[in-house]
């Protein structure tokens, strides 16, 4: 099995207008059927080809593992073929594939961020299953706040493959000399002492990212969603104009102002590279995957000196943790291969055994709350991080994880609010003017 190119993308204007054509005309569900009106009859057992897109190697090496396990479970034999994109053109040439009535797979890795495209108009129903009866059975255990964000007037159309709570990476080493405890309590606790840090070491403790405008909203994303607030609300609406809000956003132009929050160009590349390796940036407060995405490809040499730790809090009330990202796995409607799919989708993700082995090969924590109690992943020590045993840390925030709502319009919320959160950093306006010029924004934009 070889991984293929999906070719490139239809311009998004093109494709837009011709999913907007579509869904006045009935959808495109109604385009399909007209233009495959002699689709073979679904395969419900026996030998099924089944086309995988996904934007990631690892998820690529997940499924093809995962495929015994659902056989094991089924009247199918699995003929997977997977094809591997950008995250982006995965949901780009998706949609056009659908317009065009061919050359869609049976099964869609869908990233957080760009899932939100499927949420315009009737995309989502027309074109994914509603997972939601197949999950039934295992309700009581799967973490509902992973359930939102792939979520759409009561279906459910999109398994998560993470639970990416925020924790905070730091420094022991440094820690240590500079006589500084980790356990903050609170956030303003550690603005004090980070206030203190960057005027006599020149340090900080944490970083927000300045030039790339999806990482400028997620760090201002990461930290409202755990003081309680969010950007949308559960019916898509725009939520800037909140205490929440303008406390978070308060709180970052404080540590950008008094140098206790870093800035840099992203939090992946050389920018924050630099201030990993220097010693001035001694923390950061991201998600669980970020060990592997961010701090071990960007100092492998500091193996053994960083350690992980629970968040502080907000005094003014919030959660224990914040999340960010995630890719939800969905199933095509209307296929031969449909039902295969979506059983597929299920046993891979929502087996216990499965969900210990995600986080085994590629540190994507579980979405079963039962998991966090295997042994296996709770005595797993870490060596990059000193031989910690992390599970400790995540298993004690599950439980007050955020949900996450997202909205058709949220790339145009990600351009408006990133310049808006720019300003305030800059000190050109007051975090609250600055919140509601972007919601004033986002309304105009979003309407037009």
């Amino acid at each position: 099995m070889t991984p293929t190119s999906l070719g490139p993308p239809l311009p998004r204007r093109r494709l837009l207008r011709a999913a907007g054509t579509l869904a006045g005309a009935g959808g495109i569900a109604a385009a399909i059927a007209a233009c495959d009106a002699s689709s073979p009859s679904p395969i419900t057992r026996g030998t099924v080809p089944l086309s995988l897109w996904t934007h990631d190697d690892g998820y690529i090496r997940f499924f093809t593992e995962a495929v015994p396990v659902a056989e094991a479970s089924s009247d199918f034999v699995y003929d997977l073929s997977i094809t591997k994109s950008g995250a982006a053109d995965l949901v780009t040439k998706l949609i056009a594939q659908a317009v065009a009535g061919t050359g869609t797979p049976d099964v869609a890795g869908l990233e957080i961020g760009a899932f939100s495209r499927m949420l315009r108009g009737d995309i989502a129903p027309e074109l994914l299953v509603d997972l939601a009866e197949d999950v039934a059975p295992f309700q009581d255990d799967l973490i509902a706040a992973r359930l939102t964000p792939f979520s759409k007037d009561g279906a459910l159309y999109a398994l998560d493959s993470d639970t990416p709570v925020t924790v905070l990476y730091h420094r022991a080493d440094e820690f240590e000399r500079l006589g500084i405890d980790a356990d903050f309590g609170t956030w303003e606790e550690l603005a004090k002492v980070g206030a203190d840090l960057a005027q006599r070491e020149g340090a900080a403790l944490g970083a927000v990212a300045v030039n790339d405008p999806g990482g400028t909203v997620q760090s201002f994303h990461l930290h409202l969603l755990q003081r309680g607030g969010d950007l949308f609300d559960a019916d898509g609406r725009p939520t800037l104009t909140t205490p929440e809000a303008e406390e978070t956003l308060a709180f970052l132009v404080q540590g950008v102002q008094e140098g206790f929050l870093a800035t840099v160009a992203d939090m992946y590349g050389p920018s924050i590279q630099s201030g990993l390796k220097s010693g001035k940036i001694l923390a950061v407060n991201m998600p669980s995957w970020y060990s592997s995405y961010g701090i071990q490809p960007n100092v492998p040499e500091q193996s053994g000196a960083w350690r992980v730790a629970p968040v502080p809090r907000f005094t003014a009330g919030g959660h224990a943790t914040g999340v960010g990202g995630g890719t939800g796995f969905a199933a095509l409607r209307e296929k031969p291969g449909t039902d295969a799919a979506g059983h597929l989708v299920v046993a891979a993700y929502l087996d216990p055994a499965q969900q210990v082995k995600r986080y085994q090969d590629l540190g994507y924590l579980p979405t079963l709350r039962s998991v966090y109690d295997d042994p296996a992943l709770l005595e797993l020590e870490d060596e990059y991080f000193g031989g910690q045993r992390l599970f400790e840390v995540f298993r004690e925030v599950i439980d007050d994880v955020p949900e996450f709502h997202q909205s058709a319009d949220s790339s145009i919320m990600t351009t408006v609010l990133s310049g808006h959160i720019l300003r305030a950093f800059r000190g050109e306006v007051s975090p609250a003017r600055a919140l509601a010029d972007a919601d004033h924004d986002f309304r105009g934009q979003a309407k037009g």
